[in-house]
């Protein structure tokens, strides 16, 4: 598309925003980047857009890797093996998804964001285990985790992190800081993979996905800081956070259905 003052505007915003939310929670952040590139930058295509986004949430959640990296929360063996689990599902998710009407995929996109902003309302546990490493029985509940997980990053074009936090404290029992900070590494492989496959397809705007970017990294090391001023106050936060993307979940499945609608 045109990279107009405004379009160019919008899409540095959009970027800062999903990078602040992703920076903080490590999740959630990515399901706005979609909607945001619809809405607020202009694109018309579904499937650019969620091509686009995935791409672009890729190289924030890099970003926001480093900081909590260089932090030590990030558990690379547990993090690295549902990573790569999920490979294979986003991989086979976002092949679906290109075979799915655009109107329709928004409609089950609203669906997923409903169900994210929901989920966040519940309160995650903070205890577990900081000293955590990699087992076979922790192997075990990985895989399966991870590649579910990744079947559904790939279909919605999102980074999963939603999914990837509750599912490493449940399969290893790390802190929820511990969670947060190593769910990047697979919000990161998830996107970049959905993002080649819609690449290969025509659907990924690369002049927006630098846009988009540039915002994102200004955001990702803004929310890591966040995060730590909020480390009191992060369940208020994240309610807040949930009331958002329900309120954005709502406004999305409405267009789509007027779209449907619409359709002879």
């Amino acid at each position: 598309m045109e990279l107009t003052t405004q379009v160019i505007l919008a899409a540095l915003l959009s970027g800062a925003i999903v990078g602040i939310f992703l920076g903080t929670f490590g999740g959630g952040g990515s399901v706005l980047a979609a909607p945001l590139l619809i809405y607020a930058v202009g694109v018309k295509d579904p499937h650019v857009a969620l091509g686009t986004s995935a791409a672009a949430v890729a190289a924030i959640a890099l970003v926001s890797l480093a900081g909590h990296w260089r932090a030590g929360r990030v558990k690379w063996p547990c993090a690295s093996m549902f990573a790569l689990a999920g490979i294979l599902g986003s991989i086979a998710g976002s092949q679906v998804a290109l075979r799915v009407d655009g109107t329709w995929l928004l409609l089950a996109f609203a669906f997923a964001m409903a169900a994210i902003g929901l989920s966040m309302f519940r309160k995650p546990k903070a205890e577990g285990d900081p000293d955590v490493h990699i087992t076979p029985a922790i192997m075990a509940r990985i895989v399966p985790l991870g590649l579910v997980t990744g079947m559904a990053a790939g279909f919605f074009g999102i980074g999963g992190g939603f999914l990837i936090v509750p599912g490493l404290m449940m399969a290893t029992g790390m802190t929820l800081s511990n969670a947060m900070a190593s769910s990047l590494v697979s919000v990161a492989l998830f996107g970049a993979t959905t993002s080649a496959n819609y690449a290969l397809a025509g659907h990924v705007d690369l002049p927006l996905v630098g846009l988009v970017l540039i915002g994102g990294a200004a955001g990702g090391l803004a929310g890591v800081q966040i995060a730590r001023l909020l480390a009191g106050r992060v369940g208020l936060a994240r309610k807040g956070f949930a009331a958002m993307i329900v309120a954005v979940a709502v406004y999305v499945g409405w267009n789509a259905l007027h779209a449907i609608a619409a359709t002879p």
